[in-house]
């Protein structure tokens, strides 16, 4: 579908790698790392850690509900966005209390585009912000794998970033297989070009629309 599940995705492989149990013990007495040395404020850094969690999870489920609207259009799925929140908490293993957040917010906006862009999704994930950093550069600097938690930070900044460097990506792949680029001083949809070797002559392949 194209919909940057990097959390739900992360989650997954974390799954994966804390199976190879007899791998990582032998690689544990042969790797050499950053042993933890916290020195902070353990009361304040627990608050961080709550506050970071609670951001991550809103993205799962930013991520999750992306996909399913995706999934709608793909398919032709008429899907009551605000019903399947609330189906999860009368009967599923996932029952956080938001859960009726999310209802409100597709009953507020049935046209929602994603819950970030909805008030009570997005004050909450920028209160939580500073305190999730935190803990991603704490974890980061002390050696302790949180793949999920920063890769959820990853999109949240992807996501509310105007420019992405695809226009780069597009740059490297014509000068590697003339695939052509698009340029910031140009409208979208118009193509470039370049000889970047001066040996490649003027011979150009598909474009890479993203």
């Amino acid at each position: 579908m194209g919909i940057p599940l990097t959390l739900i995705g992360e989650s997954v492989f974390s799954r994966c790698l804390s199976a190879q149990k007899d791998l990582r013990v032998k690689a544990s007495q042969t790797l050499v790392g950053k042993t933890p040395d916290f020195k902070g404020d353990k009361q304040q850094f627990i608050d961080d850690l709550e506050n970071a969690i609670y951001g991550a999870k809103i993205i799962s489920y930013a991520q999750g509900y992306d996909l399913m609207m995706e999934a709608a259009k793909e398919y032709g799925w008429n899907l009551n966005y605000g019903g399947i929140a609330l189906m999860w908490r009368g009967g599923c293993i996932i029952r956080s209390r938001f859960l009726g957040d999310i209802k409100k917010a597709f009953d507020n906006n049935p046209a929602l585009e994603n819950l970030l862009l909805d008030p009570f999704f997005k004050n909450a994930v920028e209160s939580a912000e500073e305190s999730w950093r935190r803990v991603c550069s704490t974890a980061l600097l002390n050696g302790i794998p949180v793949p999920a938690i920063t890769s959820a930070l990853g999109y949240y900044d992807g996501f509310r970033s105007e420019r992405l460097p695809a226009n780069l990506l597009q740059a490297q792949r014509d000068y590697f297989g003339a695939h052509q680029y698009e340029r910031l001083d140009s409208p979208r949809g118009k193509f470039f070009h370049t000889d970047w070797t001066g040996r490649g002559g003027s011979t150009a392949s598909t474009t890479y629309d993203v």
